[in-house]
């Protein structure tokens, strides 16, 4: 009994080791009176000393962002309401807080708050039905570019990857909620101070998922450090889940010639004893230039000068220019085989070289493009090789190392932006073609994807969505999340001057409202802060659509405080010019706090409405209440969705529901689980070819944002 009771404690303390010092467990240890016992245990556990652990091992810190609203004493619940913005320079109210195009267009959405709990809101509105997220989170350089509970980390903060990590692991596992695991895939940029951290971190997270990375070349001439190497390029991680697929680059438009590769193998394990049945003689007819004979192979103690020769003709075997004797790539009876099809042709006679004629031919992945139809055969040449094409652009897979000029965050970002929102409002933006061929790899296919990115910067993600649909007419939605924090410098200033978060005259200068929602604006209109058409081409995007000039409502802009990787070009007519702007729908929304009872009440329907038309996936303009009175139902066939506020008026709303096709969603507002499912059965019932989706307001609202506050 005491050994089983002394070896439970074992296990226990042996499990959790890392979290107590060993001094304690030795004292533990000392207090069994049974020698033999604790010899036993001593013994083991200096056993377990000896393994080495492997994996990445953390603490968790108290969770970061609640700083960001306010949080009312006694709160149990957050409930989570997006509200209404105060008009300004930079950003609208909830009703004319918006860039408008033609209302078939998609509409994006700016979310000002802690991403951590706008997960949590997205996670609620659209579960397991994101296509792709984009994330470039901050790099935990040591520099003040990031707060854990209102602290800046630095680098001689002991617990600095610990805190990283901690507030990375809260983040990545609600957008796990997020994601499609049918079908998605997760992309995220890093530097060299965390990306072994975060591949640990990505592979215990994602077990599901199929993990690469990707060295990207984003300063070509190098960021200088102290006795250290020029840092050229960061790093991309991509995690795709289910059937996400990676479509390949396609040099759209032009005909290109099949590769043809050297038949003499290369590597130095390619020599002739280690294949003798790939070392034989090929015969070329010397005044025709066409092989004319396959010989046998030889025995590789037999010298290749005692072969027979053939009149006219060379014997040519596979020899590298210092006499080295090599093989062939494929042996003679696949060679024959080859030849007859034409896979195999003479190339350049050099009378100097051991081998004197260079032999190409056809490896097998060319082979399956041709005879699969990818790729053409248009005729042979004089030899009786083939020439074959592929007519309608070469498909190659992309590769791991990325180092084109459109990717350059100094001309593709820093220089991009600062054209759009002057100033420098925001230091090392990324190219807006490095985010574009990175999501691009993954929905080109996907016209109606669904994109987020909750580590907005600039805005750079939202740009490059836009981009890609006005390539490819797409109809891609991308939602962004961003804080609105001010710089180091400006926070020091603003505090100097009396100024605290929440002022206007601080908030007016944060990330949000000074940079991402006006580079929003500026690029959907074509025009820069202060109204000027934007100078300048998109790289290789064809206009493909009839301009219709957004219009920004309400709102002045004037402000007082080379070969792309992906493959671009899809349509006709002159280059898409920046002053054209795109034919695109962005809503500026503030996270806020309220309480419970007041949602619970229907007290805060106005401000519940917006996350209604998110959640019905944001079709059409988002409507709002006029006057002050909620009515019974809300009728909204612009939007594919309807409200019941009261169920005394539940028939009339049903008949509403039937008269209008188009709408797909239903909130019914009752406070009864029995109700509400009586309702929701004759609503299917009488409709079972809509395929109506019902949700039970506030109950469902509020059973999904029960969240715990640490005390």
């Amino acid at each position: 009994m005491q050994f089983c009771y002394f070896f439970c404690i074992f296990v226990l303390y042996i499990s959790i080791f890392r979290y107590i010092s060993m001094a304690a467990i030795n004292d533990l240890i000392k207090q069994i009176k049974d020698d033999n016992l604790r010899q036993q245990i001593e013994a083991e556990l200096r056993k377990v000393m000896k393994h080495k652990r492997f994996g990445l091992v953390f603490e968790d810190h108290l969770p970061d962002g609640l700083n960001d609203g306010p949080i009312y004493p006694g709160l149990e619940v957050i409930d989570w309401v997006i509200g209404a913005r105060s008009s300004s320079s930079a950003s609208q109210s909830c009703a004319d807080g918006d860039v408008r195009a033609p209302s078939d267009t998609p509409w994006h959405a700016l979310i000002e708050a802690d991403n951590y709990y706008a997960l949590q809101l997205l996670a609620y509105l659209y579960p397991a039905s994101v296509d792709c997220i984009y994330i470039d989170p901050p790099y935990n350089t040591g520099a003040k570019d990031w707060k854990y509970n209102n602290d800046y980390v630095d680098t001689a903060d002991t617990y600095r990857h610990s805190k990283w990590l901690s507030m990375m692991k809260r983040r990545l596992l609600l957008a796990k909620r997020l994601l499609n695991p049918k079908d998605s895939v997760l992309i995220v940029t890093i530097d060299e101070k965390e990306y072994l951290h975060l591949g640990c971190l990505l592979e215990e997270l994602f077990p599901e998922a199929r993990m690469q990375m990707v060295s990207s070349v984003i300063n070509p001439t190098g960021t200088q450090r102290p006795d250290s190497f020029n840092r050229t390029d960061e790093y991309i991680y991509f995690l795709r889940f289910g059937n996400m697929s990676i479509t390949p680059i396609v040099e759209k438009n032009e005909i290109v010639e099949v590769d043809w590769r050297t038949f003499r193998r290369q590597g130095s394990d390619n020599l002739r004893p280690t294949r003798p049945n790939q070392f034989y003689p090929i015969y070329v007819n010397n005044q025709t230039k066409q092989i004319v004979k396959v010989g046998e192979p030889i025995a590789p103690n037999v010298d290749r000068f005692s072969v027979e020769q053939i009149e006219g003709c060379t014997a040519v075997f596979p020899i590298k220019e210092d006499g080295t004797e090599m093989m062939w790539s494929t042996e003679p009876i696949e060679t024959i085989r080859r030849l007859e099809k034409g896979y195999i042709r003479v190339g350049k006679y050099q009378p100097d070289k051991p081998q004197q004629y260079i032999l190409q031919y056809l490896y097998s992945g060319k082979i399956a493009d041709i005879e699969s139809g990818l790729a053409t055969i248009v005729g042979k040449n004089e030899d009786g090789s083939i020439k074959a094409f592929y007519m309608n652009g070469k498909e190659t897979m992309p590769t791991t190392q990325w180092n084109y000029a459109s990717h350059n965050a100094q001309t593709q970002g820093s220089a991009l932006l600062k054209k759009v929102i002057g100033d420098n409002r925001f230091t090392f933006p990324k190219s807006l073609y490095a985010v574009h061929d990175a999501i691009r790899f993954f929905v080109a296919n996907k016209p109606d994807a669904l994109i987020v990115d909750f580590f907005a910067g600039s805005g750079t993600t939202l740009h490059a969505v836009n981009l890609l649909n006005a390539e490819d007419g797409g109809h891609r939605r991308c939602i962004m999340v961003t804080n609105n924090e001010v710089s180091v410098e400006e926070a020091k200033a603003l505090s100097k001057q009396g100024y605290k978060p929440g002022d206007e005259e601080w908030e007016k200068l944060g990330i949000a409202r000074y940079v991402c929602w006006p580079r929003t604006v500026c690029s959907i209109r074509g025009v820069d802060v202060n109204g000027v058409p934007l100078k300048g081409e998109y790289l290789g995007v064809k206009n493909t659509r009839p301009l219709t000039p957004s219009n920004l409502e309400g709102e002045s802009l004037t402000t007082n405080s080379p070969a792309p990787l992906a493959g671009r070009g899809t349509g006709g007519g002159e280059n898409l010019k920046m002053s054209d702007g795109f034919d695109s729908n962005c809503i500026y929304f503030k996270l806020r706090f309220l309480d419970k009872d007041n949602v619970a009440l229907g007290k805060q329907f106005r401000e519940l409405l917006p996350l209604l038309w998110m959640k019905s996936g944001a079709i059409g303009a988002c409507p709002s209440l006029a006057g002050e009175a909620v009515p019974d139902m809300l009728i909204l066939p612009e939007n594919d969705f309807a409200v019941l506020n009261e169920a005394k008026a539940f028939a009339e709303f049903m008949q509403q529901v039937q008269e209008n096709e188009t709408i797909r969603d239903i909130y019914l507002i009752v406070d009864s689980a029995s109700m509400y499912r009586e309702m929701s059965k004759a609503l299917t019932t009488a409709m079972p070819s809509r395929h109506l989706h019902t949700c039970q307001l506030y109950r469902d609202y509020l059973d999904n944002f029960r969240i715990n506050i640490p005390r």
